[in-house]
C-alpha cells in the first residue's frame, strides 16, 4: 500500500512530466510558428525577385543573346540597336579570291524595327540561359553569291570569234551589301573588252573592195560598220555571271556612228557590206547601186563635190543612207561666205556634215570634169531625169562607197 508519502512524491513528478511536456510543445509551436513565418517570408522574397526578374525581362534580352555576331544579353532594343549598328559587320568584299566580312560606317546595318523582333523571339517571362544567336541573313546569302560570281565564266561570242572570260580573271574587286552585289572595279573586264572591240570592230576597218566597173581597190569604213558596245557588253557579262548563263551573244551589244548608234553589216558577208550598196567613183564621175549582187541602177554623169578650191570634196570611204526625205531643202554656206537654201526632190544623206545624194535642178555643167572646179559642196548631185530610179533602189542603212 502507497504511503501519502509516496503517494506526494509521485504526484510531484508527474506534474513535472506535464510542465515539461507543455514547454516542449509551447517550444514546437513556436518553432512552428516562426518556420512558418520564415517560409512565407522567403515565398514573400522570392515572389518579388520573380516580379523583378519579369519586370526585367520584359524590356531586357535574355543573357545569351547575340545579333549578327554582336552580344546584347541584357541590353533593351534600343541599347542593342545602338550597339550592333556600332560593331556589326555589315559588308562583304570579294578581293584577291578571297571574301572577308567588313563594317562599313556608312550602311545602315539593321533597324530598331528588326532589333524589336529578334527581342519578341527571345522573350520568356524568366531569364532563361539558352542561346539566342540571330544572324544576318542578307549576308550569308550574300556570301553564296559572291562565291557563285567569283567561280562563274563565260562563252562571250562575237565578230565569229569566242572569247572564254573567267571572272576571277577579270573581276578586281565585288563588293555584297544592302541585298545587292556591287562591281567596285571591274577595270581587267572593261580593259579586254576595249582589246576584243580592236580586234573585231569593222568600224575603220580597211579591205579590198571589187568595184562593179572590175577593179579591186582599198576602202575604209567610216561610219558604216559596228564596234563592241562595251558598256552594254560589260553590263550583259556580269549579269551573266550572277545568274549562270554560259554564252552571249555579242550581236546584242554592238554599237554604230552616225546618225544610228546601232552597229551596221554585222554577220553580212563581203566584209559586212552584204550584196547591195551604192557605189560612187569621183575619178570617172559614175554612180552604181548593187541589188542583191547585180548593178540595178547605173548612172554615168554624177558631179561629186569640188575637188581643186575649199573643204567640199566628197569625203571617200564606207558610209551609210542615213535616212530619205522627199521635198528638202538643203541649207548651207558658199565659200564666200553667203548662205544657200536649194530646194530638192529627193534627199538621201550618207554623212553627218551634210553630204549626201540628190537631184540638182539648177546645175546645167554634168561633164566628166566639172567636178574639179565647179562640183557641188560635197554631195553627189544626179540628173532630175534619173533621181526617180535612184531613189527607187536605195534603202536606208544601205552602204555607200565612195573612192
Amino acid at each position: 500500500m502507497t504511503s501519502r508519502k509516496d503517494y506526494r512524491k509521485e504526484n510531484k513528478q508527474g506534474s513535472k512530466f506535464l510542465i515539461i511536456g507543455g514547454v516542449v510543445a509551447i517550444v514546437a509551436i513556436a518553432a512552428g510558428v516562426f518556420g512558418y513565418n520564415a517560409y512565407k517570408r522567403e515565398q514573400a522574397a522570392a515572389y518579388a525577385r520573380n516580379q523583378k526578374q519579369i519586370a526585367f525581362n520584359k524590356t531586357h534580352f535574355n543573357p545569351n543573346v547575340s545579333i549578327y555576331g554582336v552580344k546584347v544579353g541584357k541590353l533593351t532594343v534600343s541599347q542593342a540597336t545602338k550597339k550592333v549598328l556600332a560593331k556589326a559587320k555589315n559588308k562583304l568584299v570579294y578581293k584577291d579570291g578571297k571574301i572577308t566580312s567588313v563594317r562599313d560606317t556608312k550602311l545602315t546595318t539593321i533597324s530598331q524595327n528588326t532589333v524589336e523582333s529578334y527581342f519578341k523571339k527571345q522573350y520568356t517571362q524568366l531569364p532563361t540561359t539558352k542561346v539566342y544567336s540571330y544572324k544576318n541573313m542578307s549576308l550569308s546569302a550574300g556570301k553564296n553569291k559572291l562565291k557563285k560570281v567569283a567561280a562563274a565564266s563565260v562563252a562571250y561570242n562575237v565578230g565569229g570569234k569566242t572569247f572564254n572570260l573567267s571572272a576571277k580573271d577579270y573581276l578586281t574587286q565585288v563588293s555584297y551589301y544592302s541585298g545587292s552585289l556591287h562591281y567596285d572595279n571591274v577595270s581587267k573586264l572593261t580593259a579586254k573588252l576595249e582589246a576584243m572591240d580592236k580586234e573585231v570592230k569593222t568600224l575603220g576597218k580597211s579591205y579590198k573592195f571589187k568595184t562593179p566597173a572590175g577593179s579591186t581597190i582599198t576602202v575604209t569604213n567610216q561610219s558604216y560598220g559596228w564596234g563592241i558596245w562595251t558598256a552594254s557588253a560589260k553590263s550583259a557579262i556580269l549579269k551573266a555571271y550572277e545568274n549562270g548563263t554560259k554564252t552571249i551573244d555579242g550581236k546584242n551589244h554592238i554599237y554604230g556612228e552616225g546618225y544610228t548608234t546601232q552597229g551596221l553589216g554585222y554577220g553580212k558577208s563581203n566584209n559586212g557590206l552584204g550584196n547591195s550598196y551604192v557605189v560612187v567613183s569621183i575619178a570617172s564621175q559614175d554612180m552604181w547601186i548593187v541589188v542583191n549582187g547585180k548593178v540595178a541602177v547605173t548612172v554615168s554623169d554624177v558631179v561629186t563635190g569640188t575637188e581643186n578650191k575649199g573643204d567640199n570634196a566628197t569625203p571617200k570611204g564606207v558610209w551609210y543612207i542615213m535616212y530619205k526625205e522627199e521635198g528638202a531643202t538643203l541649207k548651207g554656206q558658199n565659200d564666200d561666205g553667203s548662205s544657200y537654201a536649194s530646194k530638192v526632190s529627193y534627199w538621201m544623206p550618207f554623212t553627218l556634215s551634210g553630204c549626201g545624194l540628190h537631184d540638182a535642178s539648177w546645175r546645167t555643167d554634168w561633164s566628166s570634169t566639172a567636178y574639179l572646179e565647179g562640183g557641188s559642196h560635197g554631195c553627189v548631185n544626179i540628173r532630175p531625169s534619173e533621181i526617180k530610179s535612184v531613189w527607187n533602189a536605195v534603202k536606208v542603212h544601205m552602204p555607200v562607197i565612195v573612192y
